[in-house]
């Protein structure tokens, strides 16, 4: 890898612009949901005494709902602007743009098998179905905490010096919307 590159990736301390910083704030509430979800659903998983698995899976189903109406907007932000701008300079379909695309999918994924098999639930649910449900959420939030922070110590700081100050200002026009 040449040295250029090699400071690119090594510079996580990196001032962000006002659009990447923007993206990177909103990483905050966004980890403290997701966090929320996967210790309700350890809680679900590890806790044999829950009586009412039924009430449970409905109430982390109801978080789902809200952490997915708040983490599709910044990833379409992402996937939309942010990448597509990236991917000028460092390709698409192979190397940290293809791993940022297939996380978000594969998150997105676990998130959307989660609310499709939970959305017709029986009353009765037995303990190793409601251990397969929260698992998609538990590996979700294993997938977007590793996602997150490539794109707070790779991502960003890459894009920072990558992107020209005009490129910069239509991100910040753009991810605005």
């Amino acid at each position: 890898m040449s040295e250029c590159m090699s400071s690119i990736f090594q510079s996580n301390n990196t001032p962000l612009c006002t659009p990447l910083q923007l993206l990177l704030d909103e990483h905050g509430p966004l980890n403290e949901q997701k966090k929320e979800l996967f210790l309700l659903a350890e809680s679900i998983k590890e806790n044999k005494e829950i009586e009412d698995l039924y009430e449970a899976i409905l109430d982390l189903r109801e978080k789902v709902l809200l952490f997915q109406g708040n983490l599709d907007p910044h990833s379409e932000k992402e996937e939309g602007y942010l990448f597509t701008m990236m991917a000028n300079y460092i390709g698409r379909e192979s190397g940290p743009i293809a791993v940022m695309e297939y996380e978000h999918e594969q998150a997105h994924k676990n998130i959307e098998d989660f609310l499709e098999k939970t959305s017709k639930l029986s009353v009765n649910i037995e303990r190793n179905v409601a251990e397969e449900l929260v698992g998609h959420i538990i590996e979700a939030f294993h997938i977007l905490t590793s996602h997150f922070t490539k794109e707070e110590n790779v991502l960003y700081p890459m894009a920072e010096k990558m992107l020209t100050e005009a490129e910069k200002e239509e991100l910040l026009q753009k991810i605005k919307l």
